[in-house]
């Protein structure tokens, strides 16, 4: 089982295997129980726990990051029932921690999740490694190569708008000429219409 494959379910307790995702929702496999099920997503929101990010009194950091730091810490987890042991904790193993953005919740679900994925001997961390210095190097090589491309695309288009405008100009002009040569053209009379002036 992969980190980057575990969901955390509104309105479900645990965390959640993601097996497969629909346009309506999601197949998941508990990890506390081992069932399966879907999970609508009128009904439900999924978070990847790759994406969350803890409020720290410096910058955000990734989940995995205090989750390292509970592992290391070795202490036993804290009652979840006890609101001041589990800040005592949090205090202990992630001093960074920003308490007052940090909701004693939020802490609790980070003490549960750790438990779950302990139990399951799931490997934490990130599946994106940092980019070295040689994959920019590339990226640049690259849209240098594309600019020459985009600029003649640029001129095509200054084109098309310039014959554009030309044909829209031709599209007025050509209108008015035939009213005017509607205007200019006398009223026809028949024959009927002709003797009866005279």
């Amino acid at each position: 089982m992969e980190y980057n494959k575990l969901v955390a379910v509104s309105g479900l307790p645990g965390l959640f295997e993601l097996i497969s995702s629909k346009n309506d929702g999601a197949i998941v496999r508990s990890l506390i129980d081992k069932t399966t099920k879907f999970a609508s997503s009128r009904i439900h929101q999924f978070s990847h726990l790759e994406s969350i990010e803890i409020y720290t009194v410096r910058d955000n950091v990734n989940l995995v990051d205090v989750f390292n730091a509970m592992k290391a810490a070795g202490t036993a987890l804290p009652d979840t029932k006890d609101d001041k042991a589990i800040k005592a904790y949090f205090e202990k193993v992630y001093p960074d921690m920003d308490f007052e953005r940090v909701y004693t919740s939020d802490m609790k679900k980070m003490v549960k999740w750790f438990d779950i994925l302990q139990k399951n001997n799931v490997e934490i961390k990130l599946t994106s490694q940092p980019e070295t210095e040689d994959e920019p190097v590339e990226e640049e090589v690259k849209e240098a190569k594309t600019e020459p491309a985009k600029k003649p695309a640029a001129k095509s288009k200054a084109e098309k708008t310039g014959a554009a405008e030309e044909k829209a100009e031709k599209k007025e002009k050509a209108p008015a000429k035939k009213t005017a040569v509607k205007k200019a053209a006398p009223k026809k009379t028949t024959a009927s219409e002709g003797g009866k002036a005279e």
